[in-house]
């Protein structure tokens, strides 16, 4: 009689199972997909309402809610740097059901500037995908009569007493402390907990000038209670001709922002991948560009790869930047 080998027969064993286990899994996927979503989903915000990053995600839930028919949520966890709400993101389940709100400021700035979070931007989320860029802008209270970038470098020198800026994140913070470096300027950091504070802030003198999203200012700079200094990009903004970026006027200080979503680590890959789809098909909507646009947010194409691929390539600059200028914000 034949006699089978022990090893033989347990190698196969295990390739079978291996293989049962595969399938399992893709048939696991495949359902969660198929089933999802079932209820409501959340978008977290780690500001509070009416800076940029509330606004962007406000009109990607509507658009969002109205293509997977299921409401999409919007909760602000404003504190700690945006921390909290990404925090809160990655130890959610991973069932396609939360999103973070997340920036350059989130994911690439604070890393670079804190030595410990309660996060990691490549292995505690699962990228879905950028939907537009912002640029910041340097304005400042048009009461102090100070026209430009030049001029308020002056004025803090000669009034250091009388001299602050308003941030809610590293993501000003860092180029707000890079242009005092720069320049010399006397300014005194204030935190803040959104930028429509930081903005209400400049409107009643509070502080002099921040380095902010355009959402929350644009309007009070066309009233003219807010003077536009400068943009902190490498270009121009197309809706800002005129205003010069901080490089043109001979201060090296350059950000450009993305804003964009995640998921916790660990979320289905179908999941993600028919997310992705969705914000790919609101990037496209006419109304959402224009709207966008006037809050000074460019619509802005980018896959879940792209995004990780740009976290990859900006954490390590942004780092040189934050030690050449020895700047820690632990």
């Amino acid at each position: 009689m034949r006699r089978f080998r022990t090893d033989r027969l347990t190698g196969t064993i295990t390739v079978w199972l291996l293989g049962a286990c595969a399938a399992f899994a893709l048939a696991g996927q495949a359902l969660a997909q198929a089933d999802w979503p079932k209820q409501p989903l959340r978008i977290v915000v780690g500001f509070a309402p009416g800076g940029g990053n509330d606004i962007l995600s406000r009109l990607v839930a509507q658009k969002l809610s109205e293509r997977l028919g299921q409401a999409v949520v919007v909760e602000n966890r404003p504190g700690a740097n945006g921390f909290i709400a990404a925090e809160l993101v990655a130890r959610a389940p991973p069932d396609g059901y939360t999103m973070f709100s997340a920036t350059t400021g989130t994911m690439v700035i604070a890393p670079a500037v804190y030595s410990k979070l309660p996060y990691d931007p490549l292995k505690s989320f699962a990228h879905v995908g950028i939907i537009a860029y912002s640029p910041l802008v340097l304005v400042v209270d048009a009461a102090r009569g100070i026209n430009s970038v030049s001029e308020l470098v002056a004025y803090t020198k000669a009034n250091p007493d009388k001299s602050n800026y308003g941030s809610t994140s590293p993501l000003f913070t860092l180029p707000s402390e890079l242009f005092k470096l720069k320049t010399g300027a006397k300014l005194e950091f204030i935190p803040f907990k959104g930028s429509q504070e930081t903005a209400t802030a400049i409107l009643n003198g509070q502080i002099i000038a921040s380095i902010i999203d355009p959402a929350p200012v644009l309007p009070h700079v066309k009233s003219g209670k807010m003077k536009l200094l400068a943009a902190a990009g490498s270009a121009r903004y197309s809706d800002l001709p005129d205003t010069p970026t901080l490089r043109e006027l001979g201060v090296d200080v350059v950000l450009d922002v993305f804003m964009g979503f995640v998921a916790p680590a660990g979320t289905p890959p179908p999941i993600i991948a028919r997310l992705e789809t969705e914000f790919a098909a609101i990037r496209k909507m006419p109304d959402i560009g224009e709207r966008l646009r006037a809050a000074g947010m460019p619509v802005g194409g980018g896959s879940a790869q792209e995004m990780t691929d740009t976290i990859v390539r900006e954490l390590p600059v942004w780092s040189a930047v934050a030690k050449a200028a020895n700047i820690k914000l632990d």
